[in-house]
C-alpha cells in the first residue's frame, strides 16, 4: 500500500514539474501575444425606449472613431501575460485597432436599434467647434480612458482579468452642440483552465459588450438623441 501511495505521489510530482517546465519553455520562446477583438450586435437586447421608430428610423447618424486617452507609454498595447516564470509578456490587437472596434461596436448596435448609421467612422477630437462636416442630425463619440486585459498564468488554472473605461460624447450636428457627455465602466475576473489568445481576446471582447450595452441603459440617452432627431 505504502509503495502504491509513493508511486501515486512520484506521478503527480513528475506531471507537475513537467507541466512547470513545458510553461517556462513556451513563455521563453513567446515575445508577445496578439488578439482579436471584436463586437457582434447579433444577439445584443435592444431595449423599446431605444428602438427607432417611424420618425427617427431614417434620421442619419454618425460614429467617430475613439481617441486613445489611457495613460500608458505604450498605446500599441492593450494587456499583459504574467507567466509561470513571472516573465511579463505584452498584449496587442490582432489586425484590427481598438479604437475603431470600439466605434464599430457602437455603431452595429444602434444599426440593430433600427437606425441609419454611416458605414463610414469619421474622425472627430470631441470638441464643438470642431464637428466634422457630415450630413446627419447626430454624431456619437468619445475617448477610451481604460483597455487592459491580463492573464496569471498557474499550473492547474489561470486568472483572466479585464477593465474598460469609456467616455461617450453625444453631439447635435445641426446646432454644433454637446448633448450628453457620460462615463462607462466594464470589468471582469475568472479563473479557466485553458490558456490561449481566444481565451483573451474573448474576455476583452466581452468586456466591449457590457460596456456599450451600459452606453444605452439611461432612458436620458434615448431622449436625448430622439429629441435631436425630431428637432
Amino acid at each position: 500500500m505504502k509503495k502504491n501511495c509513493t508511486f501515486v505521489l512520484t506521478r503527480i510530482a513528475a506531471f507537475v514539474l513537467i507541466t512547470f517546465g513545458l510553461g517556462i519553455s513556451a513563455s521563453a520562446e513567446t515575445s508577445q501575444y496578439n488578439i482579436n477583438i471584436q463586437y457582434g450586435a447579433e444577439k445584443a437586447l435592444i431595449p423599446d425606449y431605444l428602438k427607432a421608430d417611424e420618425i427617427t428610423r431614417d434620421a442619419i447618424i454618425n460614429v467617430a472613431e475613439f481617441i486613445d486617452a489611457r495613460q500608458v507609454d505604450d498605446k500599441k498595447i492593450i494587456g499583459q501575460v504574467r507567466e509561470r516564470d513571472d516573465t511579463k509578456i505584452p498584449v496587442f490587437p490582432k489586425d484590427v485597432i481598438a479604437t475603431k472596434v470600439v466605434a464599430s461596436g457602437i455603431k452595429e448596435y444602434l444599426k440593430k436599434a433600427g437606425y441609419k448609421v454611416t458605414d463610414k467612422i469619421v474622425q472627430w477630437d470631441l470638441k464643438e467647434e470642431t464637428m466634422p462636416k457630415v450630413k446627419g442630425k447626430i454624431i456619437i463619440g468619445g475617448s477610451i480612458e481604460e483597455l487592459e486585459v491580463t492573464c496569471w498564468r498557474g499550473v492547474f488554472s489561470h486568472s483572466y482579468k479585464t477593465n474598460l473605461k469609456l467616455i461617450i460624447v453625444i453631439a447635435d450636428l445641426a446646432k454644433g452642440k454637446i448633448l450628453y457627455k457620460s462615463k462607462v465602466e466594464s470589468s471582469s475576473s475568472r479563473d479557466d483552465v485553458s490558456f490561449s489568445e481566444e481565451k483573451l481576446g474573448g474576455q476583452l471582447s466581452t468586456a466591449l459588450g457590457d460596456a456599450i450595452k451600459k452606453v444605452f441603459e439611461e432612458k436620458a440617452v434615448a431622449q436625448k438623441i430622439k429629441e435631436a432627431i425630431i428637432q
